[in-house]
């Protein structure tokens, strides 16, 4: 399907260089004073998802207006759930330090399903965490000789003839069982440095860092005005 979407700018004429409630940055940067519209109904669209360069950098406000500071060069990108994303390219052959812009989204007739998001717990496994089910008696016991017979060849190969020795390590082992039955096995705990802890605890004492406040359009309604019906000029010569 064809993405089709309408960006219109123009100079936004001043007679007072200086007149913004912002602050200007640098000449090389380009204020753009715009809103963002449905392509069919020409309701305004809140909360429209700005990125320059693919990094978010704003919303729309409330009645789809928004400010962006940008250079030349830069591709800007107004994306919104259910619309179609809208690409504007500026060109370095744009001469001006202030424009206004239009951004009509059309809808997308793609029907948007439900995505559930879970988190995954990384390095340790399933069957570690699922809740215990029964299990063979006969299996579990062929297991502990196996690897009694193991730790044994390994651990007291000099004492082999030692019943004494054989016994302590035997009931060694089933202390251990014993212990982490019902548990994460020792051999299979993950250590967590108490250093990685500071960073949550600052956040929770402190709160998160509020959110920059969006800067806020200063569009007068003969400019709004003026944006849709050369919007509607053009759906004419179609």
């Amino acid at each position: 399907m064809k993405r089709t979407w309408f960006i219109f700018v123009m100079i936004l004429i001043s007679a007072l260089e200086g007149f913004s409630q912002v602050e200007k940055p640098p000449k090389a940067r380009i204020l753009f004073n715009g809103i963002v519209r449905d392509a069919t109904t020409l309701a305004p669209l809140p909360n429209s998802q700005i990125k320059i360069n693919r990094s978010f950098t704003t919303v729309s406000d409330e009645d789809g207006t928004f400010v962006i500071w940008v250079s030349r060069r830069d591709t800007v990108i107004f994306t919104l759930l259910g619309y179609q994303p809208a690409y504007f390219f500026v060109h370095d052959t744009l001469s001006g330090a202030e424009f206004m812009a239009g951004v009509y989204m059309k809808t997308d007739t793609l029907s948007i399903g439900e995505v559930l998001i879970m988190p995954r717990l990384p390095y340790l496994k399933y069957d570690i965490l699922k809740a215990p089910v029964g299990t063979d008696k006969d299996m579990d016991n062929a297991k502990y000789n196996v690897a009694v017979s193991a730790y044994q060849g390994k651990m007291a190969i000099s004492r082999l003839g030692d019943p004494a020795s054989n016994y302590s390590l035997l009931r060694q082992q089933q202390v251990t069982n014993a212990y982490e039955k019902g548990t994460i096995p020792s051999d299979r705990i993950v250590g967590l440095s108490p250093l990685s802890l500071i960073g949550v605890a600052y956040l929770l004492i402190n709160g998160f860092p509020e959110k920059p406040v969006p800067l806020k359009s200063n569009l007068t309604r003969q400019e709004l005005d003026q944006i849709q019906k050369k919007y509607l000029e053009t759906l004419k010569k179609k």
